[in-house]
């Protein structure tokens, strides 16, 4: 049976159908305050930033704007900390997971009122967010979560039982769940196009297809050489994400690429949608897997993302094993077919965390670890005004250092392939077994 429709795109997003999404080609100034390398969320919020304390800013992108994870991930918006407060504390302290776990309502409530002052249309649904226990073990792991963050924050959460779950979610495969009341969706691409249109209207520049091949110190300042041409600035702002290379290494040897691939099915009919997902809900697992699925913005078909693997494989292949998983969820979903299947980056650092920082005088904001939405935004203002010296940029996020690890000694990840088979042959199998 086919899997795909017969106008099908694997390949390309679902989020990009009837969007515009022209790559700006502003000539590059001679020299700006502020020069940020990367166009995605990080980098526009972090130029609009900037740019409305009146420093002049240039972004440059290697490639079109935005096409990388920022129109191509989940549209899951929130901010609480990946990890709980003890792993905090381990690997920060305990003053430092405080701050981390104080600093989620700001963010979160930073972007909301930044979407609304500017005006960007994306779709915005307060839609809460359920986070759902695979395992026993998983859901008691929630229930001190739930504590934790209880305690210490103004998050609205609350714990969902097993015999509870028919109202959010159909089906027999979770053991409880997290319910994040004030957690949203947006449609990222419709975001991202929101960030663009406001940062050229703050006055930044932006370009697209020109990668900076050499970033050079200057005097006080830095000289980049792109394709296009050169350009000097006083401060530089890393934003690349999961899309970091050469001449970058430092970074890239502390962030790596994670491929996340993302499902979307034909349109089904609103009644199965309704028995699927009652609660309407962001539905994000607590497995290996790191699935997380929601319906689309208009309610006719259902979005599913995860760990199809964790190195480059064929889309075909990947689609094929998230439609996979995706029945384990729903087995009333089999013979659906897909409209779209495509991929994108997610910039993992080692500890599972963001950071903020700089080294060497070039600022950066990486290592969203699959918590971009919000956190991107948020970060990527923060860092630009860092790099600008206004105490308003702030944030616990500084004190998370961004390290190394061993087996990641160069600026290719080459122990994914390892970490491919592990999980997919071991860990999946273990967790599974756990769940019956």
């Amino acid at each position: 049976m086919a899997l795909f429709t017969d106008d099908a795109r694997p390949g390309t997003p679902y989020w990009w159908e009837g969007l515009d999404l022209a790559t700006p080609d502003d000539p590059l100034p001679a020299q700006v305050d502020l020069l940020i390398i990367g166009a995605g969320y990080t980098g526009l919020s972090g130029a609009i930033a900037a740019a409305e304390r009146g420093a002049s800013v240039a972004v440059v992108d290697a490639g079109d704007p935005g096409k990388g994870a920022s129109t191509r991930n989940g549209g899951m918006f929130g901010a609480h900390p990946r990890l709980s407060w003890d792993k905090l504390r381990t690997a920060f302290g305990a003053d430092v997971a405080d701050a981390l776990f104080a600093e989620a309502e700001p963010a979160r409530h930073m972007v909301e009122d930044l979407i609304e002052r500017l005006g960007i249309d994306c779709d915005f649904q307060r839609t809460g967010r359920i986070q759902l226990a695979w395992t026993q073990s998983h859901f008691d792991a929630q229930r001190s979560l739930a504590n934790e963050v209880s305690e210490k924050t103004p998050v609205q959460l609350r714990l969902v039982e097993r015999d509870g779950l028919a109202q959010e979610i159909t089906t027999e495969r979770y053991f409880g769940g997290l319910l994040f009341e004030d957690h949203a969706a947006i449609q990222p691409a419709k975001f991202h196009q929101g960030l663009l249109q406001a940062a050229k209207k703050a006055g930044a520049s932006i370009t697209g297809h020109a990668e900076v091949t050499a970033l050079e110190r200057s005097g006080t300042g830095f000289t980049a050489h792109t394709p296009k041409g050169i350009i000097r600035a006083g401060k530089v702002l890393l934003a690349t994400g999961g899309y970091t290379q050469k001449p970058f290494a430092w970074a890239a040897r502390r962030v790596f690429a994670l491929p996340s691939y993302i499902i979307a099915t034909e349109p089904l009919a609103a009644n199965l949608l309704g028995h699927l997902a009652p609660g309407r809900r962001m539905m994000v697992e607590t497995r290996a897997r790191h699935s997380y699925f929601r319906l689309s913005p208009d309610g006719t078909r259902i979005l599913f993302g995860g760990r199809a693997a964790m190195i480059n494989v064929d889309i075909h292949a990947a689609a094929a094993r998230q439609m996979e998983t995706m029945c384990e969820v729903w087995p009333e979903l089999a013979g659906t077919k897909l409209s779209h299947a495509w991929s994108g980056n997610t910039g993992y650092s080692f500890t599972h965390m963001p950071h903020v920082g700089a080294d060497q005088g070039l600022h950066y904001a990486l290592g969203y670890s699959g918590s971009g939405t919000v956190m991107a935004p948020y970060l990527g203002a923060k860092a630009a005004l860092q790099a600008l010296g206004d105490p308003e940029g702030a944030t616990a996020y500084s004190m998370t250092p961004l390290r190394r690890h061993w087996m990641h000694p160069g600026t290719r990840p080459h122990f994914l392939q390892a970490a491919n088979l592990w999980y997919r042959h071991v860990v999946d199998g273990w967790e599974n077994r756990k769940s019956r």
